[in-house]
């Protein structure tokens, strides 16, 4: 039977992984939990495992990749094992160096990329915005995005579309 040690390498070398997902993934292959403890204590004294790299990694491809905003980032750094002081301290420091406003104007753009006919009365076109600005808003609210922030970005990105026409 392999080593845990040489395992949690190799699941390591793949991706980064958390403390808690190691120790998970190792005790699936029937580990003993003394072997996994050894494990993960000589993967952390030589830096081959550490939460924190890993916090920022996640919160980075959350940010950056899957524009997410930063309450969906945290969520998934938590998700991953993570305590929730570093997972926050992480997110915070990523989204510190990020225009969020910006993200969620990106969000904005991709979802009226192919915005929906407006063939309607008066009347119509008043609810057609309100019912937009209710999808919009539980789209950009699922992505993780501040509420305030998301409400603003609709309520601007709405008067041009109207202004528009």
């Amino acid at each position: 039977m392999a080593d845990a040690y040489v395992t949690a390498l190799r699941l390591l070398a793949r991706r980064e992984l958390s403390e808690a997902q190691v120790r998970t993934r190792l005790a699936r292959r029937e580990f003993e939990p003394d072997a996994i403890d050894a494990a993960v204590a000589r993967l952390q004294s030589e830096r081959a495992l550490d939460d924190r790299r890993t916090a920022l990694a996640c919160a980075r491809t959350e940010a950056t990749v899957k524009r997410h905003g930063q309450r969906r980032a945290l969520r998934t750094v938590e998700g991953l094992g993570i305590d929730r002081e570093l997972a926050r301290a992480a997110v915070a420091e990523v989204f510190g160096e990020i225009d969020e406003d910006a993200l969620v104007a990106q969000a904005l753009d991709r979802k009226l990329r192919h915005p929906p006919s407006r063939k309607a009365t008066a009347r119509q076109a008043v609810s057609f915005e309100t019912a937009l600005a209710r999808r919009l808003s539980r789209y950009l609210l699922a992505q993780g995005f501040d509420p305030s922030r998301v409400h603003a970005a609709i309520r601007i990105r709405l008067k041009t579309l109207t202004d528009d026409e």
